[in-house]
């Protein structure tokens, strides 16, 4: 996938969301195409990505068919996108996916350890944006694995803001954990496209009890 086929993806979700396709949330990407195509370039297919709802570029990168995803996101699953095929599995809730990929690099762990030919492998890649780095789970999960020398590998996708709120300004500067990070602009607002959408009440079947 390329940086024009990632843009042209989001801009089609957009266009999706405006004509009142896709009733549910949507965060759109934006900006950080080059980066993120950089990083996937060291994840293997038997490597698994966790992330936090803006996920739709990681989806396509781990090799999630467009037109899979696009079904899954104008069903209302955008925010909370999973395909174990593919070894990808996301999270809505804030820092939620922190604990999953340590309990998944736990697995790993014990199938390595189980194997005696040590052809089993396999890393957890996390990627959570830089407020939910600031948030307790995510310490707690980042501590453990460390400790427990566990294979996951944590990148804070930084755009400086929670929703609307400097991420700096909120908690002062100071000293970060030590994780892989990078910093892009997101030129689309926190969730939707910055527009209103008007829905139709009327194309909703009725429910029928069977």
């Amino acid at each position: 996938m390329t940086i024009k086929g990632l843009i042209a993806f989001e801009k089609g979700i957009a266009d999706l969301f405006r004509q009142g396709l896709i009733r549910a949330p949507i965060h759109l990407s934006g900006g950080n195409e080059r980066q993120l195509i950089e990083i996937f370039q060291k994840i293997m297919p038997f490597d698994w990505v966790l992330c936090g709802w803006r996920s739709h570029y990681h989806c396509l990168l781990k090799g999630v068919p467009p037109d899979v995803l696009t079904a899954k996101i104008i069903a209302g699953h955008s925010v909370a996108l999973c395909f174990p095929e593919q070894k990808i599995l996301c999270s809505g809730i804030v820092g939620g996916i922190a604990p999953i990929a340590v309990g998944i690099a736990w697995a790993l762990k014990r199938q390595a350890d189980a194997d005696p030919t040590g052809t089993s492998g396999g890393r957890v890649w996390c990627f959570i944006g830089d407020m939910t780095a600031k948030s307790g789970i995510v310490y707690e999960a980042m501590t453990y694995a460390g400790g427990h020398d566990l294979s996951v590998s944590w990148i804070v996708e930084d755009n400086g803001k929670s929703v609307c709120t400097d991420t700096q300004a909120s908690w002062g500067l100071g000293s970060d954990l030590d994780v892989a990070r990078y910093c892009y602009g997101l030129p689309h607002p926190h969730s939707g496209i910055g527009e209103w959408v008007q829905f139709q009440a009327n194309t909703i079947a009725p429910f029928a009890p069977q």
